[in-house]
């Protein structure tokens, strides 16, 4: 029966360890409205009064608060003041298309009349503003504003600034020993940024960016007696780009990401995200972090692994629904190739993992010749899930560098894989030819004949810095459903009572219960009835990714969430079950 355990990880090749999460203080002041599971649910978060489950924007954090700032917004009014062309150096994933648009949108909306965008093609220009994506603009802009990259990018800013091109820097990501020469830059994980959230993705950085400059053009007088545009119809990009980067959602963050989900949930989207909603069969009205996170976000993210991110950027730039309609069935139809030659990739790696000496890895590397360089971090991300091990996953970087390779790393709570990558590169100088990233992933290049030696220098360093506590994957639960409380006013409750995500995880608990009923449901699913040996009550209950053809335990313990099943237009209470184990 362990098999099913393992099974609702995916596959998983690792047991699980069930813990109960402890409240980290008593809550106080909640009425009676606020159901006494959800206040035990928060109290557990560190949200033990109201006040602190009220995301309003007028609690955001300012943008003054963020280093960097006065140099960024006078190099823009500037800009916008002498009609400079300007260009946005954007990324390939879903954090950086929707910073592009942001940008995009926003300078538009405060006067600047000549705005386009870049985005390199990673298999052309390499991550970020590369010299090769420098070289490339044409016309050359007189302005260039990266967002979600740019802090590594020493080289590029160098060409650009030698073509007399004004640089902005705005990024979220880690910085290096050494940092370009830009005329400004924003990032609040620069050393010594008295920024207080660190959690901002980059579409967060550029929309601060823009309240900052909003703000400065108020006190110059530029709208004269308004206030100038408003700039929270942008909201709704924000909060997918922030949910879609799995950034810790943070309070700043949940502001955020809170905000535009009222945007959407009230029909306020822009065309673009509302197309890539229906496209994925999620409800506008009932929107979730999850539906952005794991429908929306990777409908966008397959355009920068397998095509041109600019497909992405126009469906979310077009205010043409029924051109954004069209955008996102392309985006859906590149998913689906995403997701089949993920799932073959994934396999691949399975096969390779089971017969190899990885087996006892504690640092995974894995390379396939045959692998697509745009979809490694996929794989390395369901490997890490299904071992518990941090996993880079390598595929040959393409026909311009037949030498190299590209490796997409993810990794577990307790090992910074950024400064592991850091620590390999001081004790071994050039096995790594570049590299960046943050503490959960990462990406980097080596020379293909360098792959063993870094594979070897890999494991060593996560032997060294990983205990066997941190190897044991722990499954945190918020404990047990008592009696009664399986109701939809608590599911109801449970769905919007925050912006669950990374670092604020959605509920979960965990039972006792006996299977009274069971059967497949398609080829890989389950759908059962539980019941509640303490009151006889049996629940509906539905269990994915789970089935091998071996039926449930008569009596389990299962982590799982309390969810609505809206089936034509009923809704009933569901256990989405995540876990189960035999009792």
């Amino acid at each position: 029966m362990a098999s099913l355990a393992f099974l609702a990880q995916g596959g998983s090749m690792m047991r699980l360890q069930l813990h109960r999460r402890s409240l980290q203080g008593e809550p106080r002041g909640w009425g009676d409205g606020v159901h006494p599971v959800l206040q035990r649910i928060f109290a557990a978060r560190g949200v033990f009064e109201p006040m602190q489950a009220e995301h309003r924007l007028s609690r955001m954090l300012s943008p003054q608060q963020l280093g960097g700032m006065d140099e960024a917004v006078a190099l823009l009014v500037e800009a916008i003041a002498h009609d400079w062309s300007i260009l946005i150096a954007g990324d390939y994933d879903c954090d950086g298309a929707t910073g592009t648009v942001v940008a995009m949108r926003g300078l538009r909306m405060l006067g600047a009349r000549h705005v386009n965008y870049a985005i390199p093609n990673r298999f052309v220009h390499g991550y970020g503003l590369s010299p090769a994506l420098v070289e490339s603009l044409q016309p050359r802009p007189q302005l260039i504003v990266t967002v979600d990259n740019g802090v590594a990018s020493i080289a590029g800013v160098e060409v650009a600034k030698a073509l007399g091109i004004r640089v902005i820097v705005t990024d979220h990501h880690l910085p290096g020993e050494q940092l370009p020469a830009a005329d400004a830059m924003v990032n609040p994980n620069l050393s010594g940024d008295g920024f207080p959230s660190k959690a901002l993705a980059g579409v967060g950085v550029m929309f601060y960016l823009l309240l900052a400059l909003r703000a400065r053009m108020r006190e110059l007088g530029n709208f004269g007696e308004s206030a100038g545009p408003d700039l929270s119809v942008l909201l709704d990009l924000v909060a997918l780009g922030t949910v879609a980067d799995l950034v810790p959602l943070d309070y700043n963050n949940r502001v955020l990401v809170e905000a535009g989900l009222k945007r959407l949930r009230s029909g306020r989207g822009c065309a673009g995200i509302t197309a890539l909603i229906e496209a994925s069969q999620r409800s506008v009205a009932t929107l979730c972090p999850s539906d952005l996170g794991y429908a929306v976000g990777p409908r966008l993210n397959a355009a920068g692994r397998l095509e041109d991110m600019r497909i992405g950027v126009e469906c979310l730039l077009t205010d043409d629904a029924p051109l954004a309609r069209r955008y996102a069935q392309q985006l859906s139809a590149i998913n689906q190739e995403r997701r089949d030659l993920q799932a073959a990739m994934v396999a691949e790696a399975e096969i390779m993992v089971g017969q190899a000496a990885q087996t006892d890895a504690v640092g995974v590397a894995l390379y396939e010749p045959s692998w697509h360089a745009g979809v490694v971090g996929l794989v390395a991300s369901k490997l890490k899930e299904r071992l518990h091990r941090p996993v880079i996953a390598f595929a040959p970087a393409g026909e311009d560098n037949p030498h190299d390779l590209r490796g997409s790393a993810r990794s577990i709570g307790g090992f910074h894989i950024r400064d592991a990558l850091a620590m390999i590169d001081a004790r071994h100088p050039g096995l790594i030819e570049r590299f960046g990233g943050h503490a959960m992933a990462a990406g980097l290049s080596l020379k293909t004949e360098d792959y063993p030696r870094f594979a070897e220098a890999f494991d060593a360093i996560a032997r060294e810095w990983l205990s066997e506590e941190a190897l044991q994957a722990m499954l945190y639960t918020d404990g047990e459903l008592p009696p009664g409380a399986f109701t939809l006013d608590l599911a109801r409750q449970l769905r919007y009572a925050a912006p669950w995500g990374q670092a604020f995880p959605e509920p979960l608990f965990d039972n006792v219960f006996e299977c009274a009923q069971w059967k497949p449901m398609g080829e890989k699913h389950l759908r059962l009835s539980l019941r509640d040996p303490r009151d006889g009550a049996v629940h509906d209950a539905v269990m994915f990714n789970a089935y091998d053809g071996t039926p449930p335990p008569r009596a389990m313990r299962a982590a799982y969430e309390l969810v609505i099943n809206d089936w034509q237009g009923r809704e009933s209470v569901r256990l989405l079950l995540r876990h189960i184990e035999p009792v």
